[in-house]
């Protein structure tokens, strides 16, 4: 029968750690995805997991060592945030060049400087084309079903790459929810035993990892691991069906919130579309046929469900929790445009925003403001400015 914790991001995450019982953790604490490592080194310390833990010097180190683990064999997990995951940047491609399926809780934090411990999605968005597939948590509820269901990705025989789930820094992993749990021994059944892929201690079949890769063979290679990523996202869909029949959930790629018939809509990740979610419901119950866009699985990013949810609209507008400090707009804002560009003959007009920087908080009136000039768009079809700033002194 299951049960209903009190857990905050961070706990939901180890809870699932627990769960999975890894084989291999190494990790190095950083605000605020401390206590994901903490809380899961208590677990095994009381005799909950049979993990080992492979207490670091530096994140850098944390990630290398996850790498040896995982290239000899081991089911591997790790944990971080912010300055952690870009001095892990190094080894974020060795990783992933080297098909190795670890899975990281990566708790959104801003990136220095000036130094900020709050979330924002500077870190993730500068991770995204590193070669990880990356999740994006808009609750704890969803950080503990997500690293379950993490695992069955990057094992994948057909995938074999690293997963980075993504939640945001404080306001999910600090905030205390009801998370339903699903029981220990169906999470077993479910996520099963790991079968590693040539591992590098199978003494019998002697295999060598990183080795110098010149021009006569690296772009084939670098080309396999990015059909791996084109190709994931099919094998995602079907994970998907089979952990909903498992969950009792409806997970997607893309999520949809009264879309059927929606005029206007916003397009966020993690925790900001909770807040965008209830005021879309207020403007329904005012007549406004606004909806939202939820991109849950950011990479492979999913460039077909994206153009068909916007393809009816008459008004965009794409939240980017990280800006590219390029001029023209953030990352995600950049792949749904080529998205809705190249695949829908209906040009749909669409606006940027960039928000919350620093873990500067994104209120009901913010989101309201940017379905107002959504509703003026819709109107007119013309965008008086493309790149804009919510909740910024100017």
């Amino acid at each position: 029968m299951s049960k209903i914790l009190p857990l905050t991001g961070d706990h939901a995450a180890s809870e699932s750690m627990r769960q999975i019982n890894p084989d291999v953790v190494a990790a190095y604490p950083i605000t605020p995805a401390t206590e994901i490592v903490m809380s899961f080194s208590q677990i095994v310390a009381n005799g909950l997991a049979d993990t080992e833990m492979v207490p670091v010097e530096s994140e850098h180190s944390a990630m290398s060592a996850c790498v040896g683990a995982s290239a000899s064999g081991v089911r591997t997990m790790t944990a971080t945030s912010s300055q952690g995951l870009a001095l892990m940047w190094e080894v974020l491609y060795i990783a992933a060049g080297m098909r190795l399926p670890i899975i990281m809780h990566c708790v959104n934090r801003a990136l220095s400087a000036p130094i900020n411990i709050h979330g924002d999605h500077s870190d993730g968005m500068g991770a995204r084309d590193t070669g990880w597939i990356q999740i994006y948590c808009e609750n704890a509820q969803e950080v503990y079903e997500m690293g379950i269901f993490a695992v069955r990705v990057a094992e994948h025989k057909d995938i074999m790459l690293p997963v980075m789930v993504n939640q945001d820094g404080f306001i999910t992993s600090h905030a205390i929810e009801g998370v339903k749990m699903f029981e220990d021994a169906d999470v077993k059944k479910f996520v099963g035993e790991y079968v590693p892929n040539m591992p590098l201690l199978d003494v019998k079949n002697p295999v060598t990892f990183g080795p110098i890769d010149l021009q006569d063979y690296y772009f084939e290679h670098k080309f396999q691991q990015a059909q791996a990523m084109r190709d994931s996202k099919k094998r995602i869909v079907e994970l998907f069906a089979e952990f909903n029949k498992f969950s009792g959930k409806k997970y997607e790629l893309v999520e949809q919130y009264k879309m059927e018939d929606a005029e206007i809509a916003i397009l966020a990740l993690s925790s900001t579309c909770g807040t965008t979610r209830v005021v879309v419901n207020e403007l329904r119950e005012k007549g406004i046929k606004a909806g939202m866009i939820k991109i849950r699985v950011f990479r492979p990013f999913p460039m077909d469900e994206v153009a068909a949810a916007c393809k009816n609209l008459k008004a965009l507008a794409v939240l980017d929790r990280a800006d590219t400090c390029s001029g023209e707009g953030g990352a995600v804002f950049g792949d749904v445009c080529t998205a809705i560009y190249n695949l829908n003959e209906k040009k749909v007009p669409a606006i940027n925003y960039v928000y919350g920087l620093g873990g500067r908080d994104i209120d009901e009136a913010q989101i309201k403001n940017i379905f107002n000039e959504l509703v003026d768009i819709a109107k007119t079809g013309q965008v008086k400015t493309v790149l804009n700033y919510s909740g910024v002194r100017i």
